[in-house]
Parts: structure tokens; C-alpha cells; sequence
């Protein structure tokens, strides 16, 4: 099916909260996790215009100062007052301060009252670094919306196994703020709507791994965060889950190895479904495997609904999924149809 980018955001509006139904012709695979409550996760509040955005760089900086002052005009554009952390400036080689600076300004978010909601300014490398060093406890009675992607995933991670916090993989401070990324954002985060994501037409590279549909818990994030947290203590029961993941950068024997990864942690054999959003200048080379059939070898075994091309990635435009809610996908119309809101609404 081909969906252009009015057609996106007419169909998440149009849907709201009304469910939707599904054609099963030609659907191979039923697969459903078993509906487990959410109400021991906490959601925080949604955004409203004209709350107050923390920044924070709990990962690598911004260098360029220009790009820098260049966010914070986009982001008052998007009707938000902003806050920024003490060391958010700061640069230390690749890490933006020290991991001691960099978490409490983090913690240092989360305590405050004017604050409403915490925005990660860019990834690159530092978030597991820190997450020793977080008062989860206190995170859990002062809830927030905390929003990036890429190297965030290890935060999503942990502020839900270790402070129940539903929190969001959408853009970063830096990102581009396309109309396909802002009413995506605005939908989850504001309006708190379960919206239903297509792939737009102009978009669409997508291919189906396995058909069929699947329920479950939606966790992810970027792949290479993802398998380096393996063994941590820090990553989610994956029994029943979809999973969706993205990279960028990376060969595909690089993609190979750290699925491999989580096949051996047993990770992949627990799962419901499969996404895997883009994988940016992820180049097969000489003698490679393609993509496709890398995916192929590591997850049609597995006999779940799975697809690749949804708009996740590190490329312009994205949607805003929140982490650990019930979410439904088709892989045959390479849909994700989250079913309930990741805020208190």
C-alpha cells in the first residue's frame, strides 16, 4: 500500500483512539503476547505549548556552536520554553563533560519543578557510562517525558526497568523538524494518541521478513546500544515483546554480529515481532551478504511477523514511539499501531 505524507498524517489523526481493522487475507502468522497490565509503569504528563524543555547532553556534545544555537531556535519554534543543563555546553573529547556532570544534570532535570519534560540534545556514546550513577528512585517520584534516540536507548532502557518510567524514542535537540517528525512528535507526546504508522510512498523501501500480525510490549532502540547492554542488568524482559531496532554506519556483518548477539542471549527466540526501521549507510561491500538476507538467515526462523523500513532511523524524518506500551504490527502492510497512550491522559 502506498501512503504519501499527507496521507500519514490524515490517517493518525482520523484513527485517534478508535481501533482499526485488519484484513487477515493472506497473513500467514497470528502472533500475540499475553495482555499483561501496564499499570505498574508510570506515564508521565503530556506536553503542552508553552511548557518548559530541559535540555541535557547525557552522551557526546554538540561541537559546532551554531548548530548548537541553531536547535534552540527550532525549539522555541515548536512553542517550548527551554532550560538548559549546567553542563550542556560542556565538551570532553567525545563525551559532553564528564560522567559525573553529565548525570547530574540529568538527575538535576528531573528535580526540577519548572521543568516539564527532558530532551536529549544529540546521542553518540556516554549513556551507559552513567547509568550507575542515577538516583532511579528519585526519577520514579518526579516522572517526565525524556525523549532522543540512538545512543539514548540505554536510557529508555533503564528508566523502565529500574524506575518503571514509560519514556520516548523520538528526536533529539539536534534532529531536523520536518512536518513528518513534528506531527509524529505532537501526536505521541501532546495528544497522547494510540496512532497507527504507514510507511509515506516517497519513503518506502520496505520488505516483508515474515507476514502476518503481532501484539506485544514494544521496546527498542538502536541495535548497536541494544547488544551492548546485553548482560547488563538493565534490559527488559523481551518475552512477547516487539522489538524494533535502527542503525547507522554500519556494515552488514557488523548488523549480523550484533543480532547474533541477541540470538545467543536468547533475546530474539522470546519475541512477538520484529521492525527494523532503517539502517542508514549500512553498506553490504564485497563478498557481503545483503541486508535482506542477513535478516532473512537471523529472523524468518523465528516465525514471527517482521518487516524492514519503518520510519525509524537516524535519517530526517521519524516517528515517536513510546517505550515499553502495547503496540499491534502488521508486516504485510508494514503498519505499527500503537494501542494505547505512552502519557497520563
Amino acid at each position: 500500500m502506498a501512503f504519501t505524507r499527507k496521507d500519514f498524517i490524515k490517517k493518525t489523526a482520523l484513527l485517534g483512539t478508535a481501533g482499526m481493522a485488519f484484513s487477515t487475507a493472506g497473513c500467514t502468522i497470528e502472533s500475540e503476547s499475553p495482555s499483561v497490565p501496564n499499570s505498574q509503569k508510570i506515564k508521565p504528563q503530556p506536553l503542552k505549548p508553552g511548557d518548559t524543555l530541559g535540555l541535557v547532553a547525557p552522551a557526546s556534545p554538540i561541537y559546532q556552536s551554531s548548530v548548537f544555537d541553531q536547535m534552540l531556535v527550532d525549539l522555541k519554534a515548536l512553542g517550548f520554553q527551554l532550560k538548559l543543563g549546567e553542563h550542556v555546553r560542556s565538551q570532553r573529547g567525545y563525551l559532553a563533560g564528564t560522567d559525573e556532570e553529565r548525570s547530574s544534570d540529568l538527575m538535576a532535570m528531573f528535580r526540577d519543578d519548572t521543568v516539564d519534560a527532558i530532551m536529549c540534545i544529540r546521542g553518540g556514546w556516554g549513556c551507559n557510562r552513567i547509568l550507575p550513577l542515577l538516583d532511579y528512585e528519585e526519577i520514579r517520584r518526579n516522572p517526565k517525558l525524556l525523549i532522543g534516540f540512538s545512543d539514548i536507548t540505554s536510557l529508555h532502557m533503564a528508566l523502565y526497568t529500574q524506575s518503571d518510567l514509560i519514556s520516548f524514542h523520538g528526536p533529539v535537540g539536534k534532529s531536523v523538524w520536518t512536518d513528518f517528525t513534528k506531527e509524529a512528535f505532537q501526536s505521541i507526546t501532546e495528544k497522547g494518541t494510540p496512532s497507527l504508522f504507514m510507511i509515506p510512498s516517497e519513503f518506502d523501501d520496505s520488505f516483508v521478513v515474515n507476514s502476518g500480525k503481532s501484539r506485544g510490549r514494544l521496546f527498542g532502540g538502536n541495535l548497536s546500544v541494544l547488544s551492548s547492554m546485553v548482560g547488563s542488568g538493565y534490559l527488559p524482559s523481551f518475552k512477547g515483546a516487539i522489538l524494533f531496532l535502527e542503525d547507522i554506519g554500519e556494515s552488514v556483518y557488523r548488523i549480523d554480529r550484533m543480532l547474533t548477539q541477541l540470538k545467543l542471549a536468547g533475546i530474539l527466540d522470546e519475541l512477538s515481532g520484529f521492525v527494523f526501521g532503517k539502517c542508514t549507510d549500512c553498506s553490504a561491500g564485497n563478498n557481503s551478504l545483503s541486508l535482506e538476507q542477513m535478516l532473512d538467515d537471523h529472523i524468518k526462523p523465528l516465525g514471527i511477523p517482521a518487516f524492514y523500513g519503518a520510519m525509524i532511523s537516524h535519517e530526517d524524518d521519524n516517528i515517536t514511539l513510546p517505550i515499553g506500551i502495547e503496540a499491534e504490527i502488521d508486516a504485510d502492510n508494514r503498519t505499527i499501531q500503537l494501542l494505547e497512550s505512552g502519557v497520563a491522559v
